[in-house]
C-alpha cells in the first residue's frame, strides 16, 4: 500500500512540477509582451501630425522625418496638417489619441514649452507626450538695422547704446509670446536695459521693416536671416545657442558676447501621446538618432537652416523641462497672461 501510495504520489509532484513551469512560462512570455510588440508594430501605416500647414521648416522637418521612418521600419508614414490655435489644435489632438504608436507628433518648441504659458490648452506638456527625440534645431539671430544703427558692432556695443538710452530705443517681434519675443525679453532682463517692443504680425513683416531700416533690432529665427545674410542693410550680432549655428560659424553666441549662459533654441522634436509603449519609443529613436548621422539628411536639414540633432528620448524629456522653466520666466517677465476666455 505504501508503496502504491508513493506511485502515485509521483505523477502528482511532477504534475506541481509541470505547472510551476508553465506558470513561469507564462510570466515570462508576458513580460516579453512590450519588446514582442514593438518589433510587431507597426503593423499598418502611422499619422504624424504638424501643427502648421505644409510648406514652413516645421513641415519640412517632419517629411525628411517620416520618409526615414518608412524607409526603416517598412509601412507608410503620413505626415498630417493640422493647423490653429498657434499649434495647440494639433498638439491637443495627439494628447488624445491611443498610445498605440500609430499617431505621432513632430512639434515644435511652441506648443510644448510656450503655449501652455500664454493661452489656455487642454493638454499637459509633460504627462500628455512621450517624448522620441529632438529632430533638429536651430537658435534665433540677433540682427540690426545698418541705417538705424550704423555705429553698434557688436552686441556689447548694442547693449551699451540701448543702456544709454533707457525706454527710448525699439526693438521688433514676430507676435506677443513668440519665439522673437520672449528671446528679447530673456536678454533685457539679463543685460538690465529697458525697451519698447514693437508688436508685428508674424516674423516676416519684421524683417521687411528691418531691413527698410524701420526698425532697428530684431532677434528672429535663423531661417529669416538665410536670405538676407550678404545684404548690407543689416548686420548680424549673435546667435542664441549653447554653440555657433553651423550656418553662421563666424557669428559669436549671446554667451560667448559676455552673458554666460545664455541659451534658447527653437527645436522640432518627434513625439507619441503619453503611455506609448517604451519599447516603441526605443525603436522610433533609435531610427531619429540613425538618421541625424546621415551626412544627406545633414545637408537637407542645413539647407533650410536646421542642425541635425538626433537626441535620445531621455535629453528630449530634460530639454523640455529646461524649456518650461526658462520660458515660463520669460513669459511671466514680459506681463504675458493666459487667455482666460
Amino acid at each position: 500500500m505504501k508503496r502504491l501510495v508513493a506511485r502515485m504520489a509521483r505523477p502528482a509532484r511532477a504534475g506541481r512540477a509541470g505547472v510551476m513551469v508553465a506558470a513561469a512560462t507564462l510570466v515570462t512570455a508576458f513580460a516579453a509582451t512590450p519588446a514582442v510588440m514593438a518589433q510587431a508594430w507597426p503593423q499598418k501605416s502611422v499619422r504624424v501630425l504638424v501643427p502648421f500647414a505644409a510648406g514652413g521648416n516645421t513641415d519640412a522637418i517632419a517629411r525628411i522625418a517620416a520618409e526615414r521612418l518608412s524607409q526603416v521600419l517598412g509601412q507608410q508614414f503620413v505626415v498630417e496638417n493640422r493647423t490653429g490655435a498657434g499649434g495647440a489644435i494639433a498638439a491637443e489632438a495627439v494628447a488624445r489619441s491611443p498610445a498605440d504608436g500609430y499617431t505621432l507628433f513632430v512639434s515644435s518648441v511652441a506648443q510644448l514649452a510656450v503655449l501652455p504659458f500664454i493661452q489656455k490648452v487642454s493638454y499637459d506638456p509633460v504627462a500628455d507626450f512621450a517624448p522620441v527625440s529632438i529632430i533638429g534645431s536651430n537658435p534665433l539671430v540677433l540682427g540690426i538695422s545698418t541705417t538705424m544703427l550704423p555705429e553698434v558692432k557688436t552686441l556689447r556695443g548694442l547693449v551699451d547704446h540701448v543702456r544709454a538710452r533707457p525706454g527710448a530705443v525699439p526693438y521688433a517681434s514676430g507676435g506677443t509670446g513668440s519665439l522673437s519675443h520672449l528671446v528679447m525679453v530673456m536678454l533685457i532682463q539679463r543685460a538690465g536695459l529697458s525697451m519698447e517692443h514693437v508688436n508685428y504680425k508674424g516674423g516676416a513683416p519684421a524683417m521687411v521693416d528691418l531691413l527698410g531700416g524701420q526698425v532697428p533690432m530684431y532677434f528672429g529665427n535663423l531661417a529669416d536671416y538665410v536670405p538676407h545674410a550678404k545684404s548690407d542693410r543689416l548686420r548680424l550680432l549673435a546667435t542664441s545657442g549653447e554653440r555657433r549655428a553651423s550656418s553662421f560659424p563666424e557669428l559669436p553666441t549671446v554667451a560667448e558676447s559676455g552673458f554666460p549662459g545664455f541659451r534658447v533654441v527653437t527645436w522640432n522634436g518627434l513625439l507619441a501621446p503619453g503611455g506609448t509603449s517604451p519599447a516603441v519609443i526605443e525603436r522610433l529613436s533609435r531610427v531619429m538618432i540613425e538618421m541625424a548621422r546621415d551626412p544627406v539628411i545633414v545637408r537637407r536639414l542645413r539647407e533650410i537652416g536646421v542642425d541635425a540633432i538626433g537626441s535620445t528620448s531621455a535629453e528630449f524629456v530634460e530639454a523640455i523641462r529646461t524649456d518650461l522653466r526658462s520660458f515660463g520666466d520669460a513669459v511671466r517677465a514680459a506681463g504675458i497672461r493666459a487667455d482666460a476666455s
